[in-house]
Formats: C-alpha cells, sequence, structure tokens
C-alpha cells in the first residue's frame, strides 16, 4: 500500500494530470493520494498559490478580488476541461472561491491560511472528479474527515499526535482518497496550514498514520542528484540516501524537499521514494532510515549562501567555565539564532544566518559581546557560504578531509571555517560566496570523477 504525493508542477494543467491519472492507473496500491495546488504551466506562469496570495492582498486592502477570483477559476476549469467531470466539482470549487469576497480578514489570524489551503483543497475536489470521469473509485477527503488535527498555529502548524490514530481508521478504506496536502485543523475547527514544504509534510503525515509500505512523492526530476546541476555538468543521481544523509543535503541547499518535510515518515521508519511524474519509470531516489552499500563514501556534495560569521578570541578561554554560555545567553536574549560553532581552546566561531540581523541588531550584538565577554578579538565576517561533503561511508574511508581541503587549496579556494561532527556523515567549509560554485565542482569531481 502506498501513498502518491504529486507537486504543483505534475498538476498544472490538463496535460500534466492526465500524466498523474495514467501513474494511479498503473498500480492499484497507490490508494492514497495527496495533491499541491496547481503549479506553473511554463516559466511566465503563475502558481495558484501566487494568485491566492494576490487575493490575500486585495480584500486587506478593501480591493475587488472578482478578477482574481475568475482567473483562479479558469485554471481549474482548463484543467478539467478534457475529462468530461460532472459539474458538481467545479460548481463547488467556483462556491468555495466566491466566500472569499465577504470572508473577514481584521482579527482573524486564520485569514490567510483559509484563503491559501484553497489551492490544494479545490484541486484535491477537482483530482478525485477526475479519477472518477476515468472509471476509478475516487473520492475527494477533506483534513477533517481524515482526522488532522494540528496545533493553532496560523502558517506554522504541527501536527497532533493523536492525528495518527485518526488517519489510521481509514487504512482500510477501498476508495481511492484524495486528499489535500498543506493544511489541517484545529480542534476548534479553524484552518492552518503548515510551513514550508507544506503538502510533502502532508504526504509524509499520512504515510505514518496509515503505516503504508511506501511513500512516493512525485516531482518534476528524476529524484535528487549528487550535486546542483546549475554549478556541475549532468552529475550523478543518487539511487539510495539515508534520511540523515538527506537532512545533511535539504540544510545545505538541496530543494526537491524541506528538511522537516521527512520527519513523519523517518519517525515511521516509512521509505520515500522521490520520482519524476514526467519519467514515471525511472526508479528515482529512494530514501531510507539505513542503507548497507556504502562503497561511494560520499553521495553528495551541497551549498547553500547568506551565511557570516562572528569570531571570538580570548586568551585562556578555556579557563572560564560557563564562557560559552554567557556567549549564547547575548544570543537568546536577541533572539537570534546560531548554525554551527567550531571552537579552538582560546577561540570560537559563531556561524548564523545573516537574514537575522539588521545594522542595528549586528552593531547591538558585537557591542553586547565586546561589553560582556571582553575578548582579545572580535570580528565579523559576511557573504559566507556553507559546502558540505555528505556520506554515511566517509567514517569507514580514512582520508576524505585530507582529500577536500587538498582539492580546494590546489583551487586556491580559502576556507573561513571547516566543522566535522563527530557522526562524521558530514563535512561542511565555510568559504566566500563568490568561491561557492568553484568549491562545489571541485569537490564533486574530486569524489565522483
Amino acid at each position: 500500500m502506498k501513498v502518491a504525493k504529486f507537486g504543483g508542477s505534475s498538476l498544472a494543467s490538463a496535460e500534466q494530470v492526465q500524466k498523474v491519472v495514467d501513474i494511479i492507473k498503473e498500480d492499484s496500491e497507490r490508494r492514497f493520494i495527496v495533491v499541491s495546488a496547481p503549479g506553473k504551466r511554463n516559466p511566465s506562469d503563475k502558481k495558484v498559490t501566487d494568485l491566492l496570495l494576490a487575493v490575500c492582498a486585495a480584500r486587506c486592502a478593501n480591493e475587488p478580488i472578482d478578477g482574481f477570483i475568475d482567473e483562479i477559476y479558469g485554471r481549474y476549469e482548463a484543467i478539467a476541461a478534457p475529462f468530461n467531470i460532472a459539474p458538481d466539482h467545479l460548481v463547488a470549487i467556483r462556491s468555495s472561491l466566491q466566500q472569499f469576497v465577504t470572508l473577514p480578514y481584521e482579527n482573524n489570524p486564520h485569514f490567510y491560511d483559509t484563503v491559501l489551503a484553497s489551492g490544494e483543497d479545490n484541486n484535491a475536489k477537482l483530482i478525485a472528479g477526475i479519477l472518477q470521469s476515468n472509471g476509478l473509485p475516487a473520492r475527494y477527503m477533506n483534513p477533517q474527515e481524515l482526522g488532522m488535527i494540528v496545533t493553532d498555529e496560523p502558517q506554522n502548524a504541527r501536527i497532533l499526535n493523536t492525528s495518527y490514530e485518526n488517519i489510521y481508521a481509514w487504512h482500510d478504506s477501498q476508495d481511492i482518497l484524495v486528499i489535500p496536502g498543506f493544511f489541517g485543523y484545529t480542534e476548534a475547527g479553524d484552518i492552518c496550514t503548515f510551513s514550508r514544504g507544506g503538502s510533502d509534510i502532508s504526504g509524509a503525515i499520512v504515510s505514518a498514520g496509515l503505516q503504508v509500505d511506501l511513500y512516493e512523492n512525485f516531482t518534476d526530476v528524476d529524484g535528487i542528484f549528487s550535486a546542483h546541476p546549475g554549478y556541475v555538468h549532468r552529475p550523478e543521481s543518487i539511487k539510495e540516501v539515508t534520511y540523515r544523509e538527506m537532512r545533511e543535503l535539504s540544510y545545505a541547499g538541496f530543494t526537491v524537499l524541506h528538511d522537516e518535510a521527512l520527519m513523519p515518515s523517518y519517525h515511521a521508519k516509512i521509505p520515500v521514494v522521490i520520482k519524476n511524474t514526467n519519467n514515471p519509470s525511472h526508479p528515482g531516489t529512494r530514501i531510507t532510515n539505513h542503507r548497507d552499500n556504502l562503497e561511494q563514501p560520499v553521495i553528495g556534495v551541497a551549498s547553500d549562501e547568506g551565511f557570516c560569521m562572528i569570531y571570538i578570541r580570548k586568551y585562556l578561554m578555556n579557563r572560564e567555565v560557563g564562557f560559552t554560555l554567557r556567549v549564547l545567553e547575548i544570543f537568546r536574549d536577541l533572539d537570534l539564532n546560531y548554525e554551527h560553532m567550531p571552537s579552538g581552546i582560546d577561540d570560537i566561531s559563531i556561524i548564523m544566518r545573516s537574514n537575522q540581523l539588521t545594522a542595528e541588531l549586528e552593531e547591538t550584538l558585537l557591542r553586547k559581546i565586546a561589553y560582556e565577554i571582553d575578548p582579545d578579538e572580535l570580528r565579523i565576517t559576511h557573504d559566507l557560504s556553507m559546502v558540505v561533503v555528505v556520506g554515511e561511508g566517509m567514517r569507514q574511508r580514512v582520508g576524505i578531509t585530507a582529500d577536500s581541503t587538498a582539492a580546494l587549496a590546489r583551487k586556491n579556494i580559502n576556507l573561513e571555517m571547516i566543522n566535522q561532527g563527530s557522526s562524521e556523515v558530514s563535512i561542511m567549509f565555510g568559504i566566500h560566496k563568490e568561491q561557492e560554485k568553484a568549491a562545489v565542482r571541485t569537490l564533486y569531481y574530486t569524489f565522483f570523477d
């Protein structure tokens, strides 16, 4: 038994939806379908979600939204046109969109969630109707009926553990259930959306709740590549990767899946396969809790920009009890997160996301560190990128760090920071962002050439 989730690009047009229908028909084990809102049909197109954001902006500005409603409805109507679905499906979609004209937005913390969730919700209604018109026993399943109950945190909802038992009650359903992704319902009955990667999170939650054998996540690529295709020409496709490796790759810039989206399936030990709607026969990339094939020590090289580093040096720092705690308390008091903190006996480097800092907040942070810590040296370095070499097999292969640093040195790529955890699943290099692409290419060809 499988859960199959289809992303926005897989559902953007009637042509794409026909591919989805064929994929569902091809395997009777695909009984639970999670859908995103229709995505872009071409690079200059708008996603349905973008149009719904425009609805929110117009309503909050007391401007008319009829034009947006017509445009959004037109997207669903165009997808439905070739399938000869029952008219009541489109009537339900039109009625749902029309309610936004009178939906209160002032003092309504769930306004955005309600509007944005309609993209997925209406698409689930539509896809259920299309599957029915193709002779499949499909039905639309609202997340509230499914039992997906979430915390009351608008645009950042988290699933409640009681939901999994609710969802399992549908385990033996003989119908194909078409479930909208991206949102659930609070215990009070309000809609709350998940954060980034919302529909992927829904797919993982449904998989964990139903305790299925496999969670298939259909996108527009043949799985996960071992490096960014924009940096490396035709990188290798990863056949199998562990959840831990995927977490490292996602954190460091791989965008096929948001790193938090896999948590429910990870805890339930359900394998995930990333597949291509446009090339469904390709095996894709399988994500598992454990893999036996560790012959290739490195499975991927990832990178992400937008970091800065605060360097603190103080003689005999290691003799001061609570030194690091006092530094981190300053970060806590300013509501700042840090990402990494490699250290020596007399210095520490604190890596953080630059988008947390304004010029004023940066000045406050440095002033507080200077006053409360009294370091011998204090400086901040901007425009850093993190380049990460990932692979469970690195634990069994001597010299990965040496090979990496030697290769970077030959290309005159300066390292601001090196960090490797005791798990030895990844090695992280901090470099200036203008050298990011060169570093990724250098490391990739060191281990994959």
